[in-house]
């Protein structure tokens, strides 16, 4: 397909007309203008469904459209009337597929039958449910160890599937549950129990009324989180200064119409979002809050020599903190001129940011992936918990930490038991629950998955939502080693790039969608999930199912796991898909202190708040207190040689056309591109040094020691106001540049936002 390309910065708001034109081109393009727009009105209501795309939190009194433009344009996508058919399949073969684009497959539409690879034909052929799931039972019975199979789960599952899907891994017998979390956030999972005692943030909307502060640290709001905008407006309009970390400016972290408001719309208005914003380089953020926890610590030096209140609080580091001497120890011996350099900032932006903060009386401190993808993410994401500690900001009203997850419900499945690690899942209780011996070897998270499978060690990949192949790092390596796997198997809404690059014996699942209805024995059924702000709410679906073939996720786990495990009375697969409430109160029963009264308290205004001891300051950590913790040194990016001058920092990027791996269009609409999404974001100085032209084809490869080459040919080199020393690429296109062992220290998150790249001139290269 050949697109018009245009590049032209863009300088209007986000939200306001831009975001109503977008919203009304997807639900033409996709067939559902009229019925689209009823749907809408019951997205993210208590008698409607939660939104398929981010995982913001959902307020108790909704806007008559609660939905942003990414969250409609995720429903549109769901419930388009494109569809994927087994005519389809026979039309095409899977090695011509594979030179589709991401956006071309999943534009097929919803799939609509089950399907299992031909090898004869090259084609994807239909298979009835019950020999699906025979096979699929059959093959992994047939395998002699049980640690060789994988079972994945993207952050859509619900609390209900995920439970369930949990509970078939371990008792087939291995805890190899990675997920989308492994890829984004587990850095924050590693961190914040470290540190204060829970794996999640400590801020709910609640809070954002009564902030006086709010800093932002590698988060983009506008393309990620679009109706978090609602709340910063409101604080804007206070008077709360708004401060922001990011390398690239962002429009949506700088002004916001709001396209519900009429007057808004009609005027013109817009709010300022930013009152600092700071472009931090690639990597320098933890030299930069290195730079703001000095900044603190002078003035309070300075106040107390002076007679002043003290700028730090002092009660309550004395009662409620440990390791804060050292802290402020090591803060005092950094030197100015290496945190400038390191965060590619001048010393003034740092004090800037403290004395604001400094006058505040409760903060709030936002981060998102351009934290916790670094080699050091952890250390980053607890020196902005130590930045909130020095002033008491955890466990106060309108204060805390706020890790913005991605996908819609990447929270609660691990909140039920989708994790690698047994230490964080009660096997104790699930053994005497379901009277088996639940398995205690740590399993796979997606980055030892990888290195398995590139190992040769995976017999069977099991991938429930998601797409895994295009999502991960070092692509090029893990395309062919996929290949030699014996099964895979897809449950999946919509075609993508991992169906196409399959095992021996490879399975399409298709299941219904969250906005569709669920029908099972005992009548309609509800799920549930959790936002990032630890509320869970319940969901049902609202329109017809695609296709009278699909099942749902629920029943899919229950018919893998009926013909793959031994019976077991006490795993009574058959009733929880007849009735999901079932489920809920198994999963109350495994976790009695998170889910007290689930079925009722699911459907509370702005869901039910599962219990956090952090914001009561009650500490579960190994010293009974908050934790200021000391980094080992300020560098992020360390694994890489750094093999001269003209060696950049590239940073993987989403656009506002997009929502993680599913590409929408070709209008990246904040960044003025439109048309194609092989472009490198480029600092003129970079462009001038290197002697590049805008408009110029280049290739970008990574510099290793490994002797792997990591090339990719085809980039336009387009200026844009990026720091000097970085680049920025869209994620996924670039993943074949991200080598599977750069990840971060702790979490083995990929360390997508740091990349040293060099520019290739010519395709041999």
């Amino acid at each position: 397909m050949t697109r018009k390309e245009s590049f032209k910065p863009y300088h209007l708001p986000s939200g306001g007309w831009g975001s109503a034109r977008s919203l009304g081109n997807i639900l033409r393009r996709e067939g559902v203008l009229l019925s689209g727009s009823l749907v809408l009105t019951r997205q993210n209501k208590v008698d409607g469904f939660q939104c398929v795309s981010c995982a913001w939190a959902k307020p108790a009194r909704p806007l008559p459209f609660e939905f942003c433009e990414n969250g409609a344009k995720a429903t549109a996508w769901e419930i388009t009337t494109n569809r994927c058919t087994p005519e389809f399949f026979a039309r095409h073969t899977v090695t011509e597929l594979l030179g589709w684009e991401d956006y071309d497959l999943e534009q097929a539409g919803r799939l609509t039958h089950p399907m299992r690879y031909d090898a004869t034909t090259d084609r994807y052929l239909p298979v009835r449910w019950d020999d699906a799931f025979e096979e699929i039972g059959s093959r992994l019975r047939a395998v002699a160890d049980r640690r060789n199979v994988v079972f994945y789960s993207s952050g859509r599952t619900s609390n209900e599937a995920s439970y369930l899907y949990a509970l078939l891994a371990r008792a087939y017998g291995n805890n190899n549950l990675p997920d989308s979390s492994n890829m984004c956030h587990e850095t924050t999972s590693v961190a914040l129990p470290e540190s204060i005692g829970v794996p999640v943030g400590t801020v709910t909307l609640d809070d954002f009324a009564e902030t006086d502060c709010i800093m932002f640290f590698g988060q983009n709001a506008g393309s990620n989180s679009p109706r978090m905008l609602h709340a910063l407006q409101e604080a804007s309009e206070r008077g709360v200064p708004i401060i922001v970390y990011n390398p690239l400016r962002e429009r949506g972290l700088e002004s916001f119409t709001n396209p519900q408001s009429p007057t808004e719309m009609l005027t013109g208005r817009r709010t300022r979002i930013a009152s600092q914003y700071h472009q931090v380089k690639a990597g320098g953020d933890l030299a930069a809050l290195s730079g703001i926890c000095k900044s603190m610590v002078q003035l309070d030096d300075t106040a107390r020599g002076s007679g002043a209140p003290p700028v730090i609080d002092h009660a309550f580091i004395a009662e409620h903190t440990h390791g804060a001497a050292a802290f402020i120890d090591w803060l005092r011996g950094l030197a100015w001129p290496d945190l400038e350099r390191r965060a590619a900032l001048p010393r003034a932006a740092m004090e800037a940011t403290a004395a604001v903060y400094a006058r505040s009386r409760a903060a709030i401190g936002i981060y998102g992936m351009g934290l916790t993808q670094h080699r050091a993410g952890v250390e980053t994401v607890q020196m902005l918990v130590n930045l909130l500690l020095l002033r008491g900001n955890i466990g106060r009203q309108g204060a805390g930490i706020c890790p913005v997850r991605g996908h819609s419900n990447v929270q609660g499945q691990r909140t039920v038991g989708i994790t690698e690690k047994p230490a964080l899942v009660p096997l104790d209780r699930l053994a005497a629950q379901y009277r088996f011996n639940p398995p205690r070897e740590p399993g796979l998270n997606t980055v030892e998955a990888c290195e398995a499978i590139l190992a040769g060690r995976i017999e069977a990949f099991v991938m429930l939502g998601g797409n895994f192949v295009r999502a991960v790092p070092d692509r090029d390596q893990i395309e062919p080693a996929w290949r030699r796997m014996g099964l895979t198997v897809y449950a999946s809404t919509k075609l993508n790039r991992s169906h196409l690059v399959h095992g021996t014996a490879s399975f399409i699942l298709p299941v219904l969608g969250r906005i569709e209805r669920d029908v099972q024995a005992s009548g309609e059924q509800a799920t549930s999930m959790e936002d990032s702000t630890s509320c869970i709410h319940g969901s049902r679906g609202v329109r017809a199912p695609a296709s009278r073939h699909l099942i749902s996720e629920v029943k899919l786990v229950a018919g893998i796991a009926g013909t793959t495990l031994d019976p077991n009375p006490a795993m009574p697969w058959n009733d929880w898909v007849a009735d999901y409430r079932r489920i809920r109160a198994a999963i109350a029963e495994t976790y009695p202190d998170t889910f007290p009264d689930y079925d009722r308290r699911m459907w509370e205004p702005g869901g039910f708040h599962r219990a956090l001891p952090a914001r009561q300051r009650i500490w579960k950590t190994g010293t009974g207190k908050a934790n200021l913790i000391t980094p080992r040194g300020l560098d992020e990016d360390t694994d890489m040689p750094e093999t001269g001058h003209d060696v950049l920092r590239m940073i993987t990027l989403r656009s506002n056309d997009q929502f993680n791996t599913t590409v929408y269009g070709y209008t990246d609409r904040f960044r003025g591109i439109h048309g194609t999404r092989m472009v490198v974001l480029m600092n003129r100085d970079d462009m001038d040094r290197l002697g590049l032209r805008e408009g110029e084809i280049i290739g970008l490869r990574t510099p290793s020691t490994d002797n792997v080459r990591r090339a990719i040919w085809g980039f336009r080199v387009t200026p844009y106001g990026i720091p000097a020393g970085c680049v920025g690429t869209y994620y996924p296109e670039a993943n074949a540049l991200l080598p599977i062992w750069h990840f971060a220290e702790g979490s083995k998150t990929p360390a997508a936002k740091s990349v040293p790249v060099v520019v290739d001139r010519t395709p041999s290269a």
